[in-house]
């Protein structure tokens, strides 16, 4: 998002508009400020710790909603509402552009502690936390936590549609349900420091209540640390795949790219949509077990030849077994060649005995070959090989995973991060084994 569409900043202005709104004091209240500068700077404290190299989070789940929600059971809304602003304005941000990033993360910050706040009050919450009665107090906190995860996921569905023209269903689909159990975890840590600041031993304890939260930060470090580094194994694969056969160079990526675009459009979950989009990106690395002569063979192939290069699912497979993180892409790379008409290799499978991940790759590897430059071919317009998918849907292809494709190009269009090869970097080659047999031109690389 380093170009901001217009209408992108035309909502982030309305939203910093009502954010300063909500910051205006409210006349007959009474705001205590050294507890505002105090929850300010500890949230401006921790929100730095947790991006910093110890903690390692730059995830927006990062944030360290405790401090925040303690402060909307605390104080006023506009004085609760305040305590956002200078770690959020002072975070670190990782893409451009950084100060309209910082700035629409304070706004939001500050709707939804407001929120928060104003529910929290109405439902008679102040009184309960400062009479120490903790059972009554979690209704009101309650639905102060369920006002401030609707905001956000509000705002954040807007962002969405408006910047990304993702549709206004797809935009909020699932983000309340995903940030509602966590946001639910901090709000009871900000009840209970909230509770603990009203009480006789003050805010020293409740200070304390930070301690079990620094716990769980590390812990959500070191996932992400091994999220980080499955990428890195992945890309690693996939780098060799590339220097071993140059004639499909960033193919990888597209096959994956398409292969998310499909899972997303048939409304899968986030996580089955990234191991879809591994899946894509590794399908082809069966090929690293292939004699390099054979994949950079300037002339026509042998029957035996073919043979030997229709074994890289079996081989991407054996590879990629072991790494558990995967889950059903593994079958995706051992499936991804099979036709539901029972032609395809390495096993013949027919219609739904062939795993949906390998459905979905094969279109999206099949759209990938139409519509890249080859030495032998021209890269086909968009719209043709779309055609070309529906013309073989039900025989080669699964009907619902090519009407998925066509629906998410036609909508969002197909920009790939690597759009061609390079043909004159590349010795001329024939069509990979299986192109000219099929009796559908473009359909099968």
């Amino acid at each position: 998002m380093e170009a901001v569409p217009a209408r992108a900043r035309v909502y982030i202005a309305c939203v910093v508009t009502a954010a300063l709104l909500c910051l205006l004091p409210q006349p007959g209240t009474h705001t205590t400020w050294w507890a505002v500068v105090l929850l300010a700077g500890l949230y401006a404290g921790c929100e730095r710790v947790a991006r910093s190299r110890f903690v390692g989070i730059s995830h927006p789940a990062g944030t360290f909603y405790p401090v925040l929600l303690a402060g909307a059971f605390l104080l006023p809304a506009p004085a609760a509402a305040l305590v956002a602003v200078p770690g959020a304005l002072l975070s670190q941000v990782g893409q451009r552009p950084v100060a309209l990033r910082r700035v629409w993360r304070a706004a939001q910050l500050v709707l939804g502690v407001w929120a928060a706040a104003r529910t929290h009050r109405l439902l008679g919450g102040p009184e309960a936390v400062a009479a120490g009665d903790v059972p009554y107090a979690l209704g009101p906190a309650g639905a102060a936590v369920l006002a401030f995860c609707l905001v956000l996921a509000l705002l954040d569905g807007g962002i969405l549609a408006v910047a990304e023209r993702v549709p206004v269903r797809r935009a909020w689909r699932g983000l309340v349900a995903r940030s509602l159990a966590p946001i639910a975890v901090h709000g009871l840590a900000g009840l209970m420091m909230a509770v603990l600041w009203r009480s006789p031993y003050g805010p020293v304890a409740a200070l304390l209540v930070l301690l079990p939260m620094c716990v769980s930060w590390w812990a959500f470090a070191q996932y992400h640390r091994e999220h980080a580094a499955h990428q890195a194994t992945i890309r690693a694969l996939v780098q060799a795949v590339d220097i071993k056969d140059g004639y499909t160079r960033g193919h990888s990526e597209r096959v994956g790219q398409a292969s998310m675009m499909i899972a997303r459009e048939l409304g899968m979950a986030d996580e089955r949509v990234e191991v879809l989009r591994f899946a894509g990106i590794l399908h082809d690395v069966g090929k690293l077990g292939v004699p390099t002569r054979l994949l950079r063979k300037d002339g026509p192939l042998t029957p035996e030849e073919r043979r030997v290069i229709e074994l890289h699912p079996e081989y991407g497979h054996e590879m990629v077994r072991g790494i558990g993180f995967l889950g059903e892409a593994r079958a995706a790379v051992l499936h991804h060649h099979e036709r539901l008409d029972g032609s395809g290799y390495p096993y013949g499978l027919v219609g739904r005995q062939i795993p949906e991940s390998a459905r979905v790759v094969a279109v999206a590897d099949a759209f990938d070959a139409m519509t890249s430059t080859r030495s032998y071919s021209r890269a086909r317009p968009v719209a043709v090989a779309l055609a070309e998918l529906e013309r073989c849907a039900g025989s080669q292809f699964d009907p619902v995973m090519v009407a998925a494709l066509v629906d998410a190009v036609g909508r969002t269009g197909w920009h790939p991060a690597v759009t061609a090869d390079d043909d004159e970097t590349r010795p001329p080659r024939v069509p990979p084994p299986g192109a000219h047999l099929s009796g559908r031109p473009g359909a099968h690389r």
